[in-house]
This record gives structure tokens, C-alpha cells and sequence, in this order.
């Protein structure tokens, strides 16, 4: 944790620094260092049923191998040498989010902070937090901020843009990528171009919001309007001043925040009282509306980005981000089309079979199936709401849930009982806890178990049990140098997870 004195001083230095940007008062070019901040803490909703509360599509293979978060970590790797990349990438999430995060990260070999939100505030507070981070030792630089759940086929032209983005940051501009559209899309926001600069930059004129179908046909025509990337490309120090005179209770918020944070093995654990305090915004309408005005007068650039760039929002999206077969279809999966066109199908166990459909979007979970028109795919937002309403768990989590021990995966469920596998890596443990509401027998199927139970510890072998009555203070954990698998039954009045009471944690939950 740093002192006040400490967190002071940074605050000064980067103000002197922005406030000479702003008022046209430029230093020499410095050539400042890249610091990559990757925004991983959004939902996904419209992507159900494979993207969920708990595991939004960040965190998922969308279109590759990999995950999107790393893909997405990845893109600044092996970057140009005319500008260096500051230390490990900064990771925004959020506190369920964090230890798959890493766990992700580490599976690539990547080094990254990763700063646990304490709440939901949207984009902007999240890019303040993460500019007080980068600047922790002094040092301006330039952020690189990149949402987490983009897809772009061209590496190579993508950092060719964030160079050009670069050196106008460096001048003092606030710096976004805007893509020149191809189809009249409702489901981005556009930013309107002004006056060209030497490099195909263009001043920015103003954002507006997702446009109704004929208003986006009048923007592609126009040649005026530009997709809204998201992504931004800004010095830490004008950022922080650029917020600090537009949202002084979000900059206070996030400087206080920091100054309170502690250091969690892998995570930066911000002050959760003081990260609180602040309003809950987006960086387009927290900062980038004002551009320009006498509120902020520093200016707006944004940079061409023809790269192969989506953002994922929908089903149709995934659909076009994906090669196709001679019919325009695309299948993950165990997937079979037979007079199929222009569909896509998705699979995560059970064979889909697609016959004579068009334009269809269907997935396959464990626990839920959607099947849409592509036209309609953004309804799917709404369906999520709905399921939310009923309160049903398929709105949040999948039926196969990550821990940071490792995970479960609920078997089976009916009135008063509920069946889990529950896999635990090597040399992890489950929380000291109780359950008001249920008791639990566990039957251990592969590996050793190390069980405390009340005031007893013991060991279980395959093929051994044991029962936890309700009320029992009680962990598991895997002692051996394999993974530990248990069949866990539940019985009760309530089986909700919400109740744990922990008493003990190795990975800081309350």
C-alpha cells in the first residue's frame, strides 16, 4: 500500500505534466513507453447461452483456440521496436473473473497485473484505475486500451495503427481507432471524422450513438462516419487530468482507491470502500464527449483501423468473424449441416444436426440450448433478461462452474438434492466453511482427500466417504500430486451457493 505522501506526489507530477499538454505547452518528444490495459470485465449477454455472468465470452475460445482475453494480450506481443512495451499488460476484472484471468495468462506465459475491480463501474473508472497503476513509479506513458472481447484478423496492421495512434498521444491527444464501415451495422456506435491529418488520422468531430437501420445506411453513404473501435490509445497523465476536471468524484475515487490497495499474490486489490465512491460511467461519455469543448480542449484524433475488427457483440458477429463452407455455413463442434445456408451451428457435447435451415444461429451448452434468426440476435440481451427475472441459474453460470481450486460440475438436481463433481488440483484446498441449509456426503472416485470435519482430520482414498452434517464447520482438500475427483450429494431445504459462510480462504474471499 502506498502512503499518502507517496500517492501525492505522483498525482502532482502527472498533473504538471497534462495541464502543459493541455495548454499547448508541449516537452520535446520523448518517445514514451506502451503500457497495455486490457478492459476484461464486461458480460457478454448477447452471446448466451456460452458467454454468462461468471464466465463471460472473454474468457471463452469464440473463434480460435485460445480465449479472447489472450488473444487479446497477445496482440501487443513482438511489437514494433520503434516504441517499447512497459512491463506486463494491466488487467482489468472483475472478482470472479480473476483467478481463471490468470490462470489463462500464466497457461501462455504471459506476466500480467491483474487489478481486481472492486465493483462494476463501467469502462472510464476502470481506465483512471488502471492510468494510476501505470504511473505508480513516476513515469508517464501511454495507455493502450483494449477491450477484451474483440476479434482482428491482422495483427501486423493493428500494431501499425497503434504506432500512429502513439505519436499523437504523445502530443497530447486523446487517441481512439475507428473502423470505416462496410455494411450499414446497428449494433456499433460511430464516431463522425472531421479534417485529415498527414498520417489518415482525422480530427474527431463528434460520437453518436447505435443508429437505427436507415440513419447507419445514410452514414456508410455519407463516407463521414466511422465504427466506434473502443479501443484508446492516451498518456496516463492526460487521461488523469482530462477526468480529474470532467469527473473530479471518479479521479478522487480511483486515486483514494489505489492509495489503498493491498498486493494479492498475483492480484492488486483496490481500496473497495473508496473504489465505490465513484460514478459509474463509460470513457465515451465520461471524457470523449467533451473533447474539444472549453471543458476539455485538448483534441481528439482517431486513426483508421482496417484490420479484420469486430467486437463480437452478437451471434452474427461470431457468424461472420469465422471462415465458411461453400454454403456460408460455419459449425463448431459436433456439428453436421445438410442443405443448410449461411448458419451457424454450435456444439459443446451432443451432436446438432442443421437440416434445410437459413440464417440460423443455434448453440448447444450442458444446460441450455438457443436457437435465433441471425436477424435477431440481439435480442438475446432481452432473453437473458427475462431468465434473469426468474431468477433461473442459466442466466449466470454454466452448469460446469471454475474455482480457483479448480471446479464443479452439477450432475444432477431435483427438490431437496443436487449431485456435483468436484475436481481439485493438486495441492489445493476448498475454504474452511458451513452450511446452514444442507448437509453433504462425499465419495471420493480418484485421488486422496484430506478432510477436516469439526474438530476432526482424516484422509480418504477412492472408493472411501464421508458425511458432513449441516452446520459443521468442514474443507476438502488435495494433498497428492494429482487431481482429487469427488462425487459431492447435497441434501436440504436450500442449495444455493450463496450458502457458505467461510471462515478461512486461501484465495481472499470473504
Amino acid at each position: 500500500m502506498l502512503d499518502s505522501e507517496q500517492t501525492e506526489e505522483i498525482a502532482r507530477t502527472l498533473d504538471d505534466r497534462s495541464r502543459a499538454c493541455l495548454a499547448g505547452e508541449l516537452p520535446a518528444v520523448q518517445t514514451l513507453a506502451l503500457a497495455p490495459v486490457v478492459l476484461a470485465g464486461g458480460s457478454g449477454t448477447r452471446l448466451w447461452p456460452m458467454s454468462r455472468a461468471n464466465c463471460p465470452k472473454q474468457l471463452l475460445d469464440i473463434v480460435g483456440p485460445d480465449s479472447l482475453l489472450q488473444t487479446t494480450v497477445r496482440r501487443m506481443a513482438n511489437f514494433p521496436a520503434e516504441r517499447k512495451v512497459s512491463g506486463a499488460p494491466i488487467i482489468m476484472c472483475g472478482e470472479e473473473h480473476g483467478f481463471v484471468a490468470i490462470e489463462q495468462l500464466h497457461a501462455n506465459g504471459v506476466d500480467a497485473r491483474l487489478v481486481v475491480e472492486p465493483a462494476r463501474r463501467d469502462t472510464a473508472p476502470a481506465l483512471t484505475l488502471a492510468a494510476v497503476v501505470a504511473s505508480a513509479q513516476g513515469e508517464d506513458v501511454i495507455l493502450v486500451a483494449m477491450p477484451a472481447d474483440h476479434s482482428i484478423a491482422d495483427v501486423v496492421a493493428f500494431q501499425r495503427a497503434i504506432l500512429a495512434a502513439a505519436c499523437h498521444a504523445e502530443g497530447g491527444a486523446i487517441v481512439t481507432l475507428g473502423v470505416p464501415p462496410t455494411r450499414p451495422d446497428t449494433g456499433f456506435g460511430y464516431i463522425k471524422v472531421g479534417a485529415a491529418l498527414q498520417d489518415g488520422a482525422r480530427h474527431i468531430e463528434c460520437f453518436v450513438e447505435k443508429p437505427a437501420q436507415e440513419l447507419a445506411a445514410q452514414y456508410l453513404a455519407s463516407g463521414q462516419y466511422w465504427w466506434n473501435s473502443g479501443i484508446f490509445v492516451v498518456r496516463a497523465s492526460i487521461w488523469l487530468e482530462a477526468v480529474k476536471r470532467l469527473q473530479p468524484a471518479m479521479h478522487d475515487a480511483c486515486v483514494a482507491s489505489f492509495a489503498n490497495s493491498r498486493t494479492d499474490g498475483a492480484f492488486l486489490r483496490p481500496g473497495a470502500a473508496q473504489f465505490e465512491q465513484s460514478p459509474s460511467d463509460s470513457i465515451d461519455y465520461a471524457v470523449m464527449e467533451h473533447l474539444g469543448t472549453d471543458a476539455l480542449p485538448c483534441h481528439g484524433v482517431v486513426v483508421p483501423l482496417e484490420a479484420g475488427w469486430s467486437d463480437l457483440g452478437s451471434w452474427d458477429a461470431v457468424w461472420d468473424a469465422h471462415d465458411k463452407d461453400a454454403d456460408g455455413n460455419v459449425g463448431r463442434g459436433r456439428v453436421m449441416f445438410e442443405g443448410a445456408t449461411a448458419s451457424y451451428a454450435h456444439s459443446e457435447g451432443r451432436l446438432v444436426a442443421c437440416v434445410g435451415t437459413t440464417n440460423v444461429v443455434v448453440v448447444e451448452t450442458a444446460d441450455a440450448v438457443l436457437v435465433a434468426d441471425r436477424s435477431r440476435v440481439q435480442d438475446v440481451k432481452g432473453l437473458v433478461a427475462r431468465i434473469k427475472a426468474e431468477r433461473a441459474p442459466e442466466a449466470d453460470q454454466h452448469r460446469k462452474v471454475r474455482r480457483p481450486w479448480g471446479f464443479y460440475d452439477s450432475i444432477d438436481r431435483g427438490e431437496r438434492f443436487q449431485v456435483k463433481r468436484i475436481v481439485v488440483q493438486p495441492g489445493a484446498r476448498l475454504s474452511l466453511q458451513l452450511h446452514h441449509h444442507r448437509a453433504e456426503h462425499w465419495i471420493v472416485v480418484r485421488g486422496t482427500a484430506r478432510v477436516w470435519r469439526g474438530e476432526e482430520q482424516f484422509l480418504l482414498g477412492e472408493n472411501e466417504s464421508t458425511y458432513i452434517p449441516l452446520g459443521v464447520r468442514h474443507r476438502l482438500e488435495n494433498p497428492g500430486k494429482l487431481p482429487l475427483e469427488v462425487i459431492e450429494v447435497q441434501s436440504g431445504s436450500y442449495l444455493g451457493e450463496d450458502d457458505i459462510v467461510r471462515f478461512e480462504d486461501n484465495y481472499g474471499r470473504g
